[in-house]
């Protein structure tokens, strides 16, 4: 029995540590209320985006804390563990995402200080006069959001059982203070807790690159480990047959990542253009932790490792055990765990923001008060939460990242309306709708479609929904190819897109008015059109200049 084993199991030292600091976060999310407070927190723009006015060093810390999740330290590296070289698609698309997204996030902050956006689906709602593509925006973005948070739970789950804390408890009391200080402070709270969950990230990697290859006996080591475990299948270098699921995976995931509501409202909360030029330019150094951090998949076959169960989600909480001392496993072990509350409060104000303004306030009450906005977005934030419980009961994969993949698919279907939106208006309304009706369909099939397979046995263990990769045998295909699912319903969406934009024009099917013109995508902080917007245009989510 290890020396601070507790008398059910319990690792008394790792978990004490890991209290304390999940403490001084739940005492910050609190505080983080009175933080740059205005005279009132009661306000959509107050409480679900900071009150528009983070600098670059909290927004640096913000979307950081935002993308960089327990996808990051747990699913990346068992992916690694579980599957080889694939699993390294998470560096090359956070490589490529920033330069992509640069010129539409200004555009898009832009334009949404001009007109009192606080969703994407607000700005699909004005640039296209279409309350149901904003309707079907709003839902696909809470649908999309809901397995995302529940892979942070998951990544929360891991190091609960590297600590021996069985049963569902600490979990729920978890996801209780994070409601609470969620529904307290809004988006002050996670951007105030990212400097903390940062600094611990930041640290537990720097420790973990040097100590552990040095106690393994090198990367030759540590390489050669993977490569013999994986010499029947992808190994440290990928096979012919999986070229194509990897770029149309690290490509798919890219175009995602920035439609996620969550990401959205990181950008929507700076201060100016010049804020989010700087952090897209930055951010990208986050890949290069990112790349180390898939490493320890490979570090844990060289270390021998064995996951707790069947739960591959497991093998880092479990190298760290192996590897470190007790103290410095419970502030790695807290890196974690924080690390998956910062995403997961951003992505309930996201969610909650969606479903208050493009659907309780279009369709349900359209003369709510701000106020009136800002407390149903905070029991809207509770209700997202367990929805993500529910996604983690129901959905199953065989990897955690399965999760963000699942939602990836969802979320590209946005792309067409959202993105593209933001350069042209040449869509046409119903056709974006005719698109997105067209990839969701095809995406929730491809979906169906995917087996989890035992590959030792080769019998099938689900049936349905275990992953993103899609067989192209499906297709009558005589190949053993597989390809990102999100990525054949996206082409499909604009494919359907632009056939019945064409359609339509020729009919000519009203295409409504441009609620923004094209100075508004300019704007920066100090133009009269961004201050003094005090008033909301009814059901509409815009403000009257």
């Amino acid at each position: 029995m290890p020396v601070n084993e507790g008398p059910d199991g319990i690792q008394v030292t790792e978990a004490t540590i890991f209290v304390a600091l999940f403490l001084v976060v739940t005492v910050m999310g609190f505080l983080a209320s009175r933080w740059r407070r205005p005279e009132d927190l009661l306000h959509l723009d107050e409480w679900g985006l900071g009150g528009r006015n983070f600098g670059s060093w909290v927004t640096w810390f913000l979307i950081g804390g935002d993308l960089y999740t327990a996808y990051t330290f747990v699913a990346v590296p068992a992916l690694m563990f579980g599957a080889g070289a694939a699993g390294f698609f998470a560096v090359p698309y956070t490589v490529v995402i920033y330069p992509m997204v640069f010129l539409v996030l200004i555009r898009l902050w832009s334009v949404s200080h001009v007109r009192g956006f606080v969703t994407p689906a607000d700005f699909v709602r004005s640039r296209f006069d279409s309350p149901t593509m904003a309707l079907l925006v709003a839902i696909t973005g809470i649908v999309a959001t809901m397995p995302y948070i529940a892979l942070q739970l998951i990544g929360i789950e891991a190091v609960l059982k590297a600590m021996g804390v069985e049963g569902e408890l600490p979990i729920i009391v978890a996801f209780v203070i994070l409601a609470l200080y969620t529904y307290s402070s809004g988006l002050r709270a996670p951007a105030l807790i990212a400097f903390v969950k940062d600094a611990l990230i930041y640290l537990t990697i720097i420790v973990a690159i040097i100590v552990i290859p040095v106690k393994l006996g090198g990367w030759d080591v540590i390489f050669g480990a993977a490569e013999e475990k994986f010499s029947m299948g992808s190994g440290v270098l990928l096979p012919s047959t999986g070229q194509l699921q990897y770029a149309t995976l690290a490509f798919g995931s890219a175009l995602a990542l920035f439609l996620y509501p969550h990401s959205i409202t990181g950008v929507l909360a700076s201060k100016n253009r010049d804020v989010i030029k700087r952090n897209m330019s930055a951010l990208p150094a986050y890949s290069l932790v990112l790349g180390l951090i898939a490493l320890l998949g490979f570090m844990a076959i060289a270390a021998g490792v064995q996951p707790i169960g069947t739960d591959n989600n497991t093998v880092v909480p479990v190298l760290f055990d192996q590897m470190f001392y007790d103290w410095f496993n419970g502030i790695a072990y807290a890196a974690i765990g924080i690390g998956a509350l910062v995403p997961a409060a951003i992505m309930a104000i996201a969610a909650a923001n969606l479903f208050t303004r493009n659907i309780y306030k279009e369709y349900i009450r359209k003369d709510a008060t701000p106020r009136q906005e800002a407390q149903v977005a905070k029991v809207a934030s509770l209700v997202v939460k367990l929805g993500a419980v529910a996604a983690i009961l129901f959905i199953d994969p065989q990897f955690s990242i399965d999760l963000q993949l699942i939602g990836g698919v969802i979320i590209l279907q946005t792309l067409p309306a959202v993105a593209v939106g933001l350069f042209t208006r040449w869509f046409h309304r119903a056709g974006l709708i005719a698109g997105w009706v067209a990839g969701m369909g095809s995406g929730v099939w491809l979906l169906y479609t995917v087996k989890r397979v035992d590959p030792v046995t080769g019998d099938v263990i689900r049936e349905h929904f275990a992953g993103s990769a899609f067989s192209l045998s499906n297709l009558g295909i005589d190949t053993t190819y597989t390809i990102y699912a999100g990525f054949i319903a996206v082409l499909v969406n604009l494919l359907v897109t632009v056939l019945a934009t064409v359609i339509f024009r020729r009919m000519r099917l009203p295409a409504g008015t441009d609620g923004t013109g094209i100075d508004d995508y300019f704007a920066n902080e100090g133009d009269p059109r961004v201050k003094d917007l005090p008033e909301v245009v009814e059901g509409v989510g815009l403000r009257k200049e």
